[in-house]
């Protein structure tokens, strides 16, 4: 990885919780005896009573225990207590309007609250919940519901301010709904952050990282493309959460899931391409040019790498420069090295099978 690794750059890194590291180096604190992940939230230890490990079977061999707040033998970083409660909350009562008292009475600062919902799925947390009640009028509609039903489900006095609400999440009036194409997503939590889904019956049309920029317009031109979107659950979802929760627990190297890909010729070929790079291995532009037989076509098969919307499924992370070095990636770089590390693992483990 192109970082720094030595213990003063480590150590800065614990101090800022940097979620960069995750999976590559862990702390052990010499006063407790204890090992935790960089990003761990219990009190930074002194600079002198730290070592660092590259992997947790290290830290175990020196004789170091796993720390019960931040659990590095997990697969997953734990999510906090607020935003696993809350999430659950949201998901048994989606109809439910919250305010802020709401959230003081649960013993939570709503200030906090909307803070870790902005840092793990770029919206507030009322923005997430609003997002949740949107999807399931959208869904009462689906069925063949009136929008009186709708809009109550979805705890609006005001016709015209659901209509509002309903039109800047899907870009299209709720009356109008049950003659598009509804396109359902959802966010999938894994071990190096947030993703957005999104599906229908035939596929995944979208997994991207919440934090890549050009998420606003992949969504923009997958409604334009396909058809409005709303957030709810959906059988997909339910397959592409249990394919992911077995591909980072080094479990599952070929996705089985279905994909729906909108784009060029080229670019679907590239797609194809990419899926063809097998687990463990990288190719350069020019090789993945080369072996498409359009050697000249370089800069056309990067642009087609950046323009796939599925993440981790189609490998666009297997690409990197010709001399070796990380090229670019939409979902951070350290994200792209911490896939192919995970991928380099599992290659092994399935070779000494």
């Amino acid at each position: 990885m192109p970082m720094l690794r030595d213990d003063d750059t480590l150590f800065a890194a614990l101090i800022a919780r940097d979620p960069s590291y995750e999976g590559f180096a862990y702390v052990g604190v010499k006063t407790t005896g204890i090992f935790c992940r960089l990003t761990c939230p219990a009190r930074k230890p002194k600079r002198t009573n730290v070592v660092f490990f590259d992997c947790r079977d290290t830290a175990q061999e020196a004789g170091f225990r796993p720390c019960l707040r931040c659990r590095p033998l997990d697969i997953k970083p734990p999510a906090s207590e607020a935003l696993h409660i809350l999430r659950d909350r949201i998901k048994a009562e989606p109809d439910r309007r919250w305010s802020a008292g709401d959230l003081k009475a649960l013993g939570y600062d709503p200030s906090t609250v909307r803070r870790a919902f902005q840092r793990k799925y770029g919206v507030t947390f009322a923005q997430y919940a609003r997002s949740q009640r949107l999807g399931l009028a959208v869904g009462t509609l689906q069925q063949g519901g009136t929008v009186m039903d709708a809009q109550l489900d979805a705890g609006y006095e005001s016709g015209s301010g659901f209509r509002e609400a309903i039109s800047r999440l899907i870009g299209d009036a709720p009356t109008r709904m049950t003659a598009h194409q509804i396109l359902t997503a959802q966010w999938l939590d894994t071990p190096i952050g947030a993703m957005l889904a999104v599906v229908d019956d035939a596929g995944v049309h979208l997994l991207e990282f919440a934090e890549r920029k050009a998420l606003p317009n992949e969504i923009k031109r997958l409604h334009e493309r396909t058809g409005p979107i709303r957030f709810g659950s959906h059988a997909m979802l339910d397959l592409l959460a249990c394919e992911l929760e077995r591909y980072f627990s080094g479990q599952l190297t070929a996705f089985t899931v279905p994909l729906v890909q909108k784009g060029t010729a080229f670019e679907a070929n590239v797609w194809n391409a990419l899926q063809h790079i097998p687990v463990g291995q990288t190719r350069s532009y020019g090789a993945l040019a080369a072996a498409m037989e359009c050697p000249n076509a370089v800069r056309a098969v990067a642009r087609a790498n950046g323009a796939n919307q599925v993440a981790i499924i189609v490998p666009c992370h297997r690409v990197i420069g010709a001399d070796g070095s990380m090229t670019g990636y939409g979902g951070k770089i350290w994200r792209k090295q911490w896939l192919l590390n995970h991928e380099q693992r599992m290659a092994q483990s399935q070779s000494q099978l």
